[in-house]
């Protein structure tokens, strides 16, 4: 098992880590990891492992079996062994960007309040695909709505509801085609604002700023037609 240290602190660029196991692909599995894995449309971090003697390039983290994490080399190197202690190093800056995409994105699906059939985040852009049959008749106004939210400053917290909490409050889960991760009795959700002035709360497990205004201004790009009711929304940090 992986203890999601990114979980505990989405800021933190470096852990100490212990080799729990390396896989039959040479995949390297940490007692504790600050690299997010691929999942919900966010990418997995990229980065490096170094110890005494050694270094290597992760290309990105997936899930493993069970509740392991594997960080992935970037290209076959010598591999720490079992047992040793490493230093994680994060590609800070795409996990940064990452992370003003993610928030981002929720805010998004708060100025077009319609069902989400998908997305998808990088370091410069993400998108949400909406049920949405018809195309926005004004794109700017949007736009505008969107940074007007960004701009207010607000705190990007979390906090856990039961599987039974959520069920009776279905209304959370905007995203049609990912629901939330359960097994484990809980459920994570992400706040956007505080108590009346709340914009946005909804399940996620991905990482986030603490505050909407580290996204900075953002601008959308294309929308497009995706089959005869969706609609592909693109968003881009300035």
């Amino acid at each position: 098992m992986t203890e999601l240290l990114f979980r505990k602190d989405a800021y933190a660029r470096e852990a100490i880590g212990k080799v729990t196991a390396i896989t039959s692909e040479g995949g390297i599995v940490l007692d504790g990891s600050v690299f997010y894995p691929t999942s919900g449309g966010q990418p997995g971090d990229s980065g490096s492992l170094r110890w005494d003697g050694g270094e290597i390039e992760i290309a990105t983290a997936v899930k493993g079996q069970g509740d392991d994490l594997v960080l992935v080399p970037a290209e076959p190197a010598p591999l720490p062994l079992v047992g040793q202690s490493v230093t994680q190093v994060l590609n800070w800056d795409r996990r940064y960007r990452h992370m003003r995409v993610h928030t981002a994105l929720h805010l998004l699906s708060v100025v077009i309040p319609l069902p989400v059939s998908g997305g998808a985040i990088s370091a410069d852009k993400g998108r949400l695909d909406f049920d949405m049959p018809e195309a926005p008749e004004d794109k700017q106004a949007l736009e505008d709505d969107l940074n007007r939210l960004i701009a207010c400053n607000m705190d990007v917290t979390e906090e856990w509801i039961t599987d039974a909490e959520l069920d009776a409050q279905p209304d959370l889960v905007k995203t049609m085609s990912v629901q939330p991760p359960r097994g484990s009795g809980i459920i994570r959700l992400v706040r956007i604002g505080v108590g009346k002035e709340t914009a946005d709360l909804q399940p996620c497990g991905g990482t986030h700023v603490a505050n909407t205004q580290e996204i900075g201004r953002v601008t959308l790009g294309k929308i497009e037609k995706k089959g005869r009711q969706n609609r592909r929304v693109y968003l881009h940090l300035e």
